[in-house]
Order: C-alpha cells, then sequence, then structure tokens
C-alpha cells in the first residue's frame, strides 16, 4: 500500500475543471454563459479523458491511499466510461434551457462522476459509502432540477426519499461487516465469511438492497419509472447509464472479493433477481405509452441481462458485463439524447408523438433505428454482442435456464422497441405533413447524438478493442 496519487489522478482533475466552471461562470454575461459553460465543461471532461490515458493508465495493480482504493483496470476502464458519459451528457445539457445556464448543473454532474469513479475503485466499506453518497446527493438534486415543473421536483424528492432509505439499509449491512470481520478492507474479508449461514445471508441481503437500488434491479426499481419521467431528460440519460454502470462495477468488486466462498448462493440470489428483472422490465415496458417510462422499465431488463453475466462469476462472465455496460452507455445515451431533442421540438415525451419522425428529420430517425435495434439486441449494434457474450459466459457456467429466460425476454423486448420504430417510419401526423415540422437540432446536440450513434456502430462492428478494455479490466478480479 502506497500514496499513490496517479490512482485519483482523474479525480483530481475532475475536482479542478469543477472549480475552474464555479470561479469564471460570474464573470460571463447570461448572452455568452450559456455556450461557454458546456463547453467548458465538455472539452475539460474530454481533456481528462485523454490525460488520463497518457499519464494514469495503472502499469499493474496496486493498492493506494492507504487501501482505500485500487488502482487497477477495472477500475481505469470504468472511470474512462464514467467521464465520457459526463462529456456527451454536458452536450445535452448545453441543449436543455433549464439546465445549460447554470454553472451548478455541471458541477453537480462533475461531482456525481467523483464518486463513481470512487465506486469503481474502493476496496475499503468506509470510501465504498462515501463514494455511493457522493453519487447520490447530487443525482438527487438534478433529478429535481426544474423547480418550476412538478414532474421534476417529484421526481427528485422520489429518488431522494427512496435513495435514503435503501443507504441507510446500505450502511447497515457495511457495519455488520465490519463487525462481524474486524476489517473494513474488502480483500481481507474472504477468510470471515466462509460458510453460509442466517447471518451471513442477512448480510449479503442488506448489501444488495443497496446495490439493487442504484442499478433498479427487482424489487428495488419502484423509483426509477417516475424519476426517468419526471428528470430532465439529459439527467435521466446519464442516470440510466453512468450511475448504473457504477452500481455494477461495485457490486462485482464487492462480491468477487469479499465473498467468493459464498458464491453459489449470492449466485442464486442474483440469478432470481436477474430472471424478475428481465420478466418484469420487458412485460410492463408493453404497456407504457411514455416513451421515457418505455425505457426505464427497458433500462431494468437490462440490468437483469448485464446481472446474467455476473451470476457466472468467472473471468468471462466479468467480461461480458463490462462489455455489455459499454455498449449499453452509448445505446441509452443515444436514445435518451435523442428524445431530449425531439421533446424541446414537439413538446411531447408520449410514444404517439413521434408518428412520422423520420420523415421530419431523417437523420434522427436513423439514430434512434440504431439505438433501439441496438437495445433489442440486433446485429450489427453492440447490444447483439452484449447480450451473445453475457449469454455465452452463463452458459459456460452451467446457468442454462436462466440463458433461456433471457433469450425469452430479448424477445418480448425486441416487440415493443419494433413498435415504438413502426410509429417513427411508418405512422404519419395526424392531418399534418411531416415535412412541414422539421424536428431543429443544435450544434451540441447534433455532436453528441454523432458520438453516441457512432459508439452504438463501433462497439458492435469493432469488437476486439473493447473486448479487449473489458478483458484486462476483468483480469483485475481473477
Amino acid at each position: 500500500m502506497n500514496f499513490n496519487l496517479m490512482a485519483v489522478f482523474p479525480e483530481l482533475l475532475l475536482l479542478a475543471l469543477a472549480v475552474v466552471i464555479l470561479v469564471v461562470d460570474p464573470f460571463w454575461k447570461d448572452s455568452n454563459r450559456k455556450n461557454n459553460l458546456g463547453w467548458l465543461a465538455t472539452l475539460g471532461l474530454f481533456g481528462v479523458i485523454l490525460a488520463s490515458l497518457l499519464f494514469a493508465a495503472p502499469a499493474q495493480d496496486q493498492l493506494a491511499l492507504g487501501g482505500m482504493v485500487r488502482y487497477d483496470g477495472l477500475g481505469f476502464v470504468f472511470k474512462m466510461l464514467f467521464i465520457f458519459t459526463a462529456a456527451v451528457s454536458s452536450l445535452f445539457f448545453m441543449d436543455s434551457e433549464k439546465l445549460a445556464n447554470r454553472a451548478e448543473a455541471y458541477v453537480l454532474l462533475i461531482a456525481a462522476t467523483i464518486g463513481m469513479n470512487f465506486m469503481a475503485s474502493s476496496t475499503d466499506l468506509v470510501m465504498i459509502y462515501l463514494a455511493i453518497e457522493t453519487t447520490s446527493i447530487p443525482m438527487y438534486v438534478l433529478s429535481g432540477f426544474m423547480l418550476d415543473d412538478k414532474r421534476s421536483t417529484e421526481a427528485g424528492f422520489k429518488y431522494l426519499l427512496f435513495g435514503a432509505f435503501t443507504s441507510a439499509i446500505f450502511l447497515y449491512g457495511l457495519s455488520l461487516v465490519y463487525g462481524f470481520s474486524g476489517t473494513t478492507q474488502i480483500s481481507d474479508m474472504r477468510g470471515f465469511f466462509g460458510t453460509f449461514n442466517p447471518v451471513s445471508g442477512g448480510l449479503l441481503f442488506l448489501l444488495i438492497v443497496g446495490l439493487g437500488f442504484k442499478i433498479s434491479l427487482v424489487p428495488f426499481h419502484f423509483w426509477a419509472p417516475d424519476t426517468y419521467e419526471g428528470a430532465p431528460t439529459p439527467v435521466a440519460g446519464f442516470l440510466s447509464t453512468a450511475s448504473k454502470a457504477a452500481g455494477f462495477a461495485l457490486l462485482m468488486r464487492l462480491f468477487v472479493m469479499a465473498f467468493p466462498q459464498m458464491a453459489e448462493h449470492w449466485q442464486m440470489l442474483l440469478a432470481v433477481m436477474a430472471t424478475l428483472s428481465m420478466t418484469l422490465g420487458n412485460l410492463v415496458a408493453l404497456a407504457q405509452t411514455n416513451i421515457k417510462r418505455l425505457l426505464a422499465y427497458s433500462s431494468i431488463a437490462h440490468a437483469g441481462y448485464a446481472l446474467v453475466g455476473l451470476v457466472a462469476n468467472s473471468k468471462f462472465g466479468i467480461e461480458s458485463v463490462v462489455y455489455y455496460l459499454i455498449a449499453y452507455v452509448a445505446t441509452n445515451l443515444a436514445a435518451f439524447g435523442i428524445i431530449a431533442v425531439f421533446q424541446k421540438s414537439t413538446g411531447s415525451d408520449e410514444i404517439r408523438a413521434f408518428d412520422g419522425m423520420s420523415r421530419r428529420s431523417p437523420y434522427l430517425g436513423l439514430a434512434m433505428l440504431a439505438a433501439f435495434l441496438s437495445l433489442s439486441g440486433m446485429p450489427p449494434f453492440g447490444g447483439f454482442i452484449a447480450k451473445v457474450l453475457v449469454f455465452a459466459a452463463a452458459m459456460e457456467a452451467g446457468w442454462t435456464w436462466l440463458v433461456i429466460v433471457g433469450v425469452l425476454n430479448s424477445i418480448v423486448g425486441v416487440y415493443y422497441y419494433l413498435t415504438v420504430l413502426k410509429y417513427v417510419y411508418l405512422y404519419r401526423m395526424e392531418g399534418e405533413v411531416e415535412e412541414g415540422h422539421p424536428i431543429h437540432s443544435s450544434r451540441p446536440a447534433v455532436i453528441a447524438l454523432s458520438i453516441a450513434s457512432l459508439g452504438v456502430i463501433v462497439v458492435g462492428v469493432i469488437f476486439s478493442p473493447w473486448f479487449g478494455m473489458a478483458t484486462r479490466a476483468a483480469a483485475s478480479l481473477f
């Protein structure tokens, strides 16, 4: 263990960027603030990625900061993913009138990203809890950021209420883990939880409650539909991607490192939750008329798909989860970005409002086609390879029944994704000529959608580099 500042190099840069945004904001005139803040945040975040890749990529795995964090491939890959998501989200922030000229919105986005980075690299119980709260509190505020919108304030309040409740349960679980093991280092706990009994089973349940809430697993999913619908759409996109990926990063590190002897028990528990999440998420999505609520239930289902790879509890399984999350982040960012652009032009996020969208904006229609086909698991997009990998990992580990459940649920998912595309491409605006009602996209939104849509295609077509990243990340746990 040593005090290696390179282990927190991205976080230090993010903190400096947040301070710079707060310092320069008062000196910009209102007419320039909207663009200046957004470009400063976006270019700063992409700059952090570049600097981290050049100077802070770990050569070998090691503990740092007195054992509070682990400087390894798993944490680094997820850090780059979170910062990339924040950079693209900040472009979407620029396209939102409620967020664009508010420096605090970008600072909260960066603060949440710092928390997610620590969630991915923490190896100490105290740091784990601090990381979760550093992530959650800014997201509570961002979800209810539009104070003049009742749906937004309700979304923020519900997210805060349920989040505080599950956070307390998770903290209680962490305190019991410390009490029984006598250590806060998760790598030192494996010797204390060698057998499954009512006490260790209860500890696992308490931990799963907190982390299940973060990644919206059934039955801890109840906050997601209302929060996604009411929150500003760029915030909902960030919440459904980076926050979920951070929860998975922590879940993988905690369970694989701290409870390997109880693997068969937590594997079965997670398999049941994956089954419930896939099934409920897809079935309830069928009945949705609001596109953001549909994507909320879709997000619940995708948490179940990703969990299938973790249930395998193998190096290949972890690789498949990391790859799945990379593809999912690009895909869902594109999906929510399209909705943000469309909602700004039309004022509606109902599915029927998308009638004839492909004629009103052909490029936006193509982006939606790529995103929704990727979500449904169609080749050649990233979502197809991601599902193949998690199902293959589960089959290799002997979880045949879980793979059958996943495949059947994927078929259900295809139906409602194609239903949305039916409105986009086959239906026409009632009593209107689509060409007379174009959908206008700002330059930041076009750039963000181009990056996300290209990512959806590249992750699916150019397989090797992304799977290589996933392999290096998984090697840190095995």
